[in-house]
């Protein structure tokens, strides 16, 4: 293939590359782009531009160049002509006074080279104007400046062509202002790597938080079977029967969920799409059946997973991970909510024993037999214990008797399914945004409908996320025995208001912060299901060791 017959590469990718070729990578290979506050303040700065009337703007494009790009004005002087590039923030201090940072200079030099081949006039300089600087720097287009274009777009072909990332870039300062940080995780990496090296506790980096908190944006539950979701210009507008439609704008929604018969419009469905808002059907019963969702094609990242899934090696070693943190995880639940009553220590010691034998036959486990074996037994101590940790206020009714589902036979498995239900829809969403493919996982194989990935890192958060909320709420006696379940026969499931009520309480527990004993850092648990899944990618990808360590105190 000649260079012409290759597909040319933004100038904007240019500017990422000479900033940091992961950046590159991330944006254009992998298509991955978030849109931070500096992102938007850019964008608004060039929408309110106050630009002379004879100052032009042009989208140009050149095969033999191999770039393409928009330019953000164009000036004539003297018979020739310049182009001037705008940026929101402060230039460069140079021994000769204000000068270009390296990679607005490659942008600009592009952006002259395609101006120059479109007008079939000599371009000799290019200007670019720092806002926050009041400054205009000149940039003289010579020989070096197109050796340095033809050889960054010669480098952005090389990385294309590549499935692995490029390393993290050694300049900590870069990631700091970086809108891709919380996707490429950066420190997270740095501090994998001295998890790997063994490198003293007190030695290790302290990671810098670049990885947001919590999301702003909250779920949509749609339970009210006649209710649907329509468009409303750029809002979601949810109307329910003998009532006003509540508008809700697309930043305000991380995602729909359909419960039931309600329904949403294709109008609707366009809006979520283009604000990368996934919608998700679960029935009444809280049984998730499939979403709508619109990502970029994670290639490259599938074809890192299919590599690393195909160790074997690598998949008991990481299965055996999630099974001992599970099984931790369930130990140190049932501590933690007998730790002010010895009698109720007491009566759960045997079980709690239990517990502790399966997670050491868990550690040594060499294969996912022996693995799933250690943790059946330490599930069923689980549950038996569990019984025990209900408040006798709560009333017999919600004491669970082991542990039942497909269906439920009584009140508080059927909190826990439809609650488990929920976790699943949203581990479902973190894979989906993180571009790894669910239907490929480490320790569960596709028996059913559910996808196996997904159901392996529900592992790490069955415990925090939905036993300890819904014990909880049942200890608070948040529950009617009566009113919030509907009993036919042996099964129980929950009521409209049931479900309404344990939605919830679900929502407000994602959304708790914890702070992540790997990390250092708090975050909501919300925000830690997308974190974990970054940090699973990360382990057959070149940055192992994060991943599977979330303990609770």
């Amino acid at each position: 293939m000649s260079a012409t017959d290759e597909p040319t590469i933004r100038v904007m990718a240019l500017h990422a590359l000479a900033y940091c070729e992961r950046l590159f990578y991330l944006e254009e290979v992998e298509e991955i782009r978030v849109a931070d506050a500096a992102v938007w303040a850019g964008r608004r700065l060039h929408q309110e531009l106050d630009e002379p009337a004879d100052v032009v703007t042009l989208t140009l494009e050149d095969p033999e160049l191999g770039i393409r790009g928009r330019l953000d004005a164009v000036r004539r002087r003297d018979g020739s002509l310049y182009p001037v590039e705008h940026k929101r923030g402060r230039c460069r201090s140079g021994p000769d006074g204000p000068a270009p940072w390296d990679s607005d200079r490659l942008q600009a030099l592009a952006y002259a080279l395609l101006l120059e081949r479109h007008s079939g006039r000599a371009v000799e300089e290019v200007r670019i104007r720092y806002h926050a600087s009041n400054a205009t720097v000149r940039v003289t287009v010579d020989d070096a400046g197109r050796a340095d274009v033809a050889a960054a777009v010669a480098r952005a072909r090389v990385l294309a062509a590549e499935t692995e990332r490029p390393p993290v870039t050694a300049d900590e300062r870069r990631c700091i202002r970086c809108s891709l940080a919380p996707v490429c995780l950066p420190e997270e990496t740095r501090l994998a790597a001295a998890v790997v090296d063994q490198v003293a506790a007190d030695q290790k980096p302290t990671p810098v938080r670049l990885f947001p908190p919590d999301d702003e944006r909250r779920s949509l539950h749609v339970v009210n079977q006649r209710a649907r979701v329509g468009r409303s210009s750029d809002a979601l507008s949810v109307k329910e029967p003998d009532a006003p439609a509540v508008k809700l704008g697309c930043r305000e929604v991380s995602d729909v969920v359909l419960h039931g018969h309600a329904q949403i419009t294709t109008q609707a469905l366009r809006l979520c799409a283009s604000h990368h808002i996934p919608v998700h059907w679960v029935t009444t019963s809280g049984v998730y059946l499939g979403a709508f969702a619109a990502h970029a094609p994670a290639v490259q990242r599938r074809i890192r997973q299919y590599r690393g899934l195909d160790d074997p090696d690598l998949a008991t070693s990481l299965s055996r991970r999630l099974i001992v943190a599970k099984i931790q995880l369930q130990l140190q639940h049932a501590l933690r909510a007998s730790r002010k009553d010895r009698g109720l220590r007491a009566r759960i010691d045997e079980h709690l024993a239990a517990i502790r034998v399966a997670v050491r036959g868990a550690a040594h486990a060499l294969d996912r037999e022996a693995l799933l074996g250690h943790e059946g037994s330490a599930a069923r101590a689980y549950f038996r214990a569990l019984g025990h940790l209900v408040h006798p206020d709560a009333g017999p009714d919600l004491v669970p008797q082991g542990r039942s589902r497909r269906p439920p036979r009584d009140r508080f498995n059927a909190l826990l399914s439809f609650g488990y239900g929920l976790l699943y829809r949203d581990v479902v969403s973190a894979l989906l945004r993180v571009g790894l493919e669910p239907s490929f996982g480490l320790l569960h194989q596709p028996r059913s409908a559910a996808y196996p990935l997904a159901l392996d890192l529900m592992e790490l958060f069955r415990v925090p996320v939905v036993d300890m909320a819904v014990l909880g709420a049942v200890n608070r006696r948040t529950f009617d025995p009566t009113s919030h379940f509907a009993v036919t026969g042996p099964q129980v499931w929950l009521s409209d208001e049931g479900r309404r009520r344990l939605i919830a309480v679900y929502e407000r527990r994602k959304h708790e912060e914890y702070r992540h004993p790997s990390v250092g850092y708090t975050l909501s648990y919300a925000r830690m299901l997308e974190l974990e899944a970054r940090l699973l990618e990360k382990e057959w990808s070149g940055e192992p060791g994060l991943f599977a360590r979330l303990r609770i105190r």
